[in-house]
């Protein structure tokens, strides 16, 4: 499994994926396309999804939290980061009362069905490496 990234709207529909050129098991390369595509959808962007390999729920690195923070620094704007896993996905979001990203269980998008259609997805092409 290697690591990919999708960037959704905020009804859950993909906007943009990202993978396989410089994708590993450990990590999506930063990448000019990826924050511009991100930049040319700040209106209706609802957050980023990657994957992280193996099973079970999955925490955010510290690489992932900076990266949380770096891009909505510059949006200005609070997203939602889903972690995919073989068998799990955990919806990471900013909490102001504890100062930091916690994965939520209150995640709420308007098409759920076709959200788990997108994760589905992505955890297939990161299964065969995009």
């Amino acid at each position: 499994m290697i690591e990919l990234a999708m960037v959704f709207a905020k009804d859950g529909s993909a906007l943009f994926w990202l993978g396989p050129n410089g994708c590993t098991s450990g990590s999506v390369p930063d990448s000019h396309v990826l924050w511009d595509r991100i930049w040319r959808n700040r209106e209706v962007i609802g957050g980023v999804a990657h994957t992280h390999p193996g099973d079970g729920p999955t925490g955010a690195s510290h690489t992932d939290l900076t990266t949380f923070a770096a891009i909505e620094s510059g949006l200005g704007k609070r997203l939602i980061w889903p972690i995919v896993s073989s068998t799990h996905v955990s919806f990471f979001q900013y909490w102001e009362l504890s100062k930091s990203y916690v994965d939520s269980k209150n995640v709420d998008f308007r098409d759920m069905n076709h959200w788990f259609e997108v994760v589905k997805t992505l955890r297939h092409l990161s299964q065969i490496g995009g």
